[in-house]
């Protein structure tokens, strides 16, 4: 296998964000009622995490990594520390543009997400796949695998999670079960068969 297609498989299923390193738990788990706008959801997520991770890469190593500024004679200048600002407002200009495209061609799946949208600005699991791009040193066609496979795995988590949840919502649970005790025991079922992942991951 190679690199970037083990790096995809990695970010997508062996560091899976919501049910490996549990980021993104409050859209995971709100958007999950309905397979169409959890599917909206898994979209959105692919789509944003695709452009911002490599965008975020870009202003990373030309602006902010420490002696970016080298070809202008200031190789002291290190603007590391403005990382986080920087990586939130490229991901909410990501995330407007993709309201604005929704909402003018997509109506119903932009309703159906309601005030979720807006939020996946400060979306956790969002701002992590820069942050760990940023640590793991990945160059830029790695950055846009990794976002791209980071991506992909919430939207297969998710789902996953609905198409169960709406099979469930027609079984005589036990009413302490019901609702989101329910959810939190098929989430935490998924995580321990995402988890398996990683043994299959050292063989490849």
């Amino acid at each position: 296998m190679s690199d970037l297609a083990y790096l995809f498989f990695e970010a997508a299923f062996v560091d899976n964000m919501p049910l490996t390193l549990f980021l993104g738990l409050c859209t995971f788990i709100a958007l999950s009622k309905r397979t169409e706008s959890a599917l909206g959801l898994g979209v959105a997520m692919i789509g944003v995490m695709g452009l911002t991770v490599p965008l975020n890469h870009l202003i990373h190593r030309i602006i902010l990594a420490p002696g970016a500024w080298a070809w202008a004679g200031y190789p002291e200048i290190d603007l590391s520390y403005l990382s986080l600002i920087a990586f939130i407002g490229v991901i909410a200009a990501v995330v407007q543009l993709l309201e604005m495209v929704l909402d003018r061609y997509f109506p119903q799946i932009h309703a159906s997400f309601g005030v979720f949208l807006p939020l996946l600005t400060v979306q956790c699991a969002i701002l992590a796949g820069s942050l760990f791009m940023v640590e793991r040193s990945y160059d830029f066609a790695q950055s846009f695998v990794y976002g791209i496979g980071s991506g992909t795995g919430f939207a297969v988590a998710v789902v996953m999670l609905a198409a169960m949840r709406r099979r469930l919502a027609y079984a005589n649970l036990p009413a302490g079960l019901r609702g989101l005790g329910i959810t939190f025991v098929l989430a935490g079922l998924m995580s321990l068969g995402f988890a398996s992942l990683s043994q299959m991951a050292a063989t490849l």
